[in-house]
């Protein structure tokens, strides 16, 4: 980093305020220490615009997508995971920008769901997957989504199943907070159609959301923002009564422009949101999910697979058609 040395220092000049506040293990803000949020190169938009010049929504999808801010999903596609994440979040270092990591390799990943089913083959090999993506990351600032859907997926699994993924989220924490001390990392908390706040303050506690920065919302969905804010303030009011603490959280707002109509796996007629920025009524708002990537074959996305990028579906969500 450019400014490592003038924003290290500010960060240590702030250790006692944030060790007074304890909202979680790392006392260094990310946010500081980088000029703004990093454009992935190599996101399914860019991409797709770079195979297709010649395509009438190329530009379109270039402008308004391919250009913004977004968090790349890191899972067993990712090969050599701590190669994978210290790559990327070198390239995003070394130009002082800020980049966002989603952790997605949970072992019996989205269990009860189906559609992004998949994950890592055992509790131990995701104890070793997420150890060495937070190692690739090191010391270098980054905002880290911590496995969407993990602490929502509940409804069709035992009491043994629950405490083993609290346990694997909860260490996953811990790595992070050993080994990548300039990240801030947010729980996965689902959203506000999902489950009740009280229900997900419970979750989010027994998980270790204690030790973690916060907790992320609306992630591959299509609540308002305005929902999503008062859902948050609503889990930290049960943080609070329950436990004594609150958290931070951002919003996905990727594909929340047209709020949702009521459908969550590739419904027709949604619109990409506002674009990845510091505050509006939640700590960040990111674009978590990449617009144009398919839910799952369903919807407008049927015939299609899990994150596979759909250019029709990503120049409609441009324009909310």
């Amino acid at each position: 980093m450019r400014r490592r040395f003038r924003t290290l220092m500010a960060a240590l000049c702030a250790l006692p305020l944030a060790l007074a506040a304890a909202p979680s293990a790392h006392a260094a803000d990310p946010t500081s220490l980088t000029s703004g949020f990093y454009v992935d190169p190599d996101s399914s938009a860019k991409r797709w615009v770079a195979a297709n010049p010649g395509d009438g929504r190329a530009s379109a999808i270039n402008n308004s997508l391919a250009n913004t801010p977004m968090a790349r999903w890191f899972g067993s596609w990712s090969g050599s995971i701590g190669s994978a994440t210290s790559s990327f979040t070198g390239a995003a270092d070394s130009r002082d920008k800020l980049p966002i990591l989603v952790a997605y390799n949970v072992y019996n990943r989205d269990y009860c769901g189906g559609h992004s089913a998949g994950g890592a083959s055992s509790p131990s090999a995701y104890a070793s997957w997420i150890s060495q993506f937070a190692g690739g990351i090191g010391n270098r600032p980054a905002l880290v989504i911590l496995e969407p859907d993990s602490l929502g997926d509940y409804g069709c699994m035992n009491q043994a199943q629950i405490a083993e993924r609290q346990s694997m989220l909860s260490g996953a924490v811990s790595q992070f907070s050993r080994q990548a001390p300039n990240t801030w990392v947010y729980m996965d908390a689902g959203n506000p159609a999902w489950t009740d706040a009280a229900t997900m303050a419970k979750r989010l506690h027994e998980a270790g959301v204690r030790q973690a920065h916060g907790f992320s919302l609306n992630i591959s969905n299509y609540l308002t923002t305005g929902e999503n804010t008062a859902y948050g303030n609503a889990v930290n009011r049960e943080l609070s009564a329950r436990y004594g603490y609150t958290k931070p959280f951002v919003v996905d707002t990727s594909r929340n422009g047209n709020g949702s109509n009521g459908q969550w796996c590739n419904p027709s007629g949604r619109r990409i949101g506002p674009a990845t920025q510091m505050g509006g009524g939640a700590e960040m708002l990111l674009w978590i999910k990449a617009p144009g990537e398919s839910d799952g074959n369903c919807g407008v996305g049927s015939g299609s697979s899990a994150g596979q990028f759909l250019p029709e579906v990503a120049y409609k969500m441009i324009y909310g058609y």
